[in-house]
């Protein structure tokens, strides 16, 4: 009789093998045109069941903006959440535009930005505000100094932003998991929130899918991955989904319940250098796995 790990591994390995022929060309300088041309979003089935599945580009953190875009196009996603290392904080109105633009015209919606560190400093808050603003994004994915947080909440009036904070597991003793989060912001402005990071969430000791579930109301944003080892320090634990101990079905199934409209991006820490194969192999198993509920 066939196990569940066996037909689990059994849908790995399809996914695998339809996602390699797509990674294995990934930054090829001859790359076919029909590959590159924008792509639309509302096109062809919804493999997601109504989720808006894209990347956090912090999974391309080693390779330029253009081969990131070309990368997300060759995976089939179209929602990104914008990382520095793509469009520094330090940019201009119109250079914030512009790569917003290059996303958009590539057929990839800038949903977020992130993760953005918050300190007490205002001039470098309001700056990370006009930043999101520039970009066309509607939620800030931030690691916030609590003692900033109602100096945050002035700014989150006025820009009409929502802040997404990111919890990092059990090395950060300020926000471990979105619980922590919960109690620091919850008699402040509705629109701050939580991102919840499936992988350092279920590293701080609580299950993802619950935690989505209880947290709904303020849920902006979901860093999405799976983990080799719960007791494993950050990234080094990270690994493509269906390899480690995270229960994808049970996370999919919570954001589908909960009707969540909000960015599901994954953040594929593993491979800097080359993190197309890694993601693409993702993909697909999420897609199997939707296509089996």
């Amino acid at each position: 009789m066939t196990t569940d790990r066996s037909r689990r591994d059994l849908l790995k390995s399809a996914m695998f093998a339809a996602a390699m022929p797509i990674a294995g060309v990934a930054f090829a300088a001859d790359e076919p045109k029909d590959l590159l041309k924008p792509s639309n979003p509302t096109a062809g089935p919804d493999r997601f069941k109504g989720l808006k599945v894209g990347v956090a580009s912090y999974t391309f953190r080693k390779v330029t903006l253009e081969q990131t875009i070309k990368a997300i196009q060759r995976v089939g996603l179209h929602y990104v959440s914008i990382k520095d290392f793509h469009l520094p904080m330090k940019s201009t109105a119109e250079e914030r535009k512009a790569v917003a633009k290059a996303f958009v015209d590539a057929g990839i919606m800038p949903l977020s930005c992130g993760n953005v560190k918050l300190t007490t400093d205002e001039a470098a808050s309001r700056n990370a505000f006009e930043y999101v603003r520039d970009t066309g994004a509607k939620v800030m994915v931030c690691a916030p100094d609590p003692a900033a947080l109602p100096m945050l909440e002035k700014l989150v009036k006025e820009f009409d932003i929502k802040l997404a904070i990111h919890n990092h597991g059990p090395e950060d003793k300020i926000f471990p998991s979105p619980y922590e989060v919960q109690k620091a912001v919850e008699k402040l402005d509705p629109r701050i929130g939580y991102c919840i990071d499936v992988g350092h969430t279920a590293r701080a000791g609580h299950d993802p899918a619950k935690a989505m579930r209880d947290l709904k109301d303020r849920l902006y944003d979901v860093h999405f991955k799976d983990v080799a080892d719960l007791k494993g320090k950050s990234a080094k634990s990270e690994i493509e989904l269906g390899r480690g101990e995270l229960n994808i079905k049970s996370m999919t199934q919570a954001l589908i319940e909960i009707g969540f409209v909000g960015h599901v991006g994954f953040e594929h820490e593993k491979d800097p250098i080359d993190p197309l194969p890694g993601l693409a192999e993702s993909v697909g198993y999420l897609k199997g796995v939707i296509a089996a509920m």
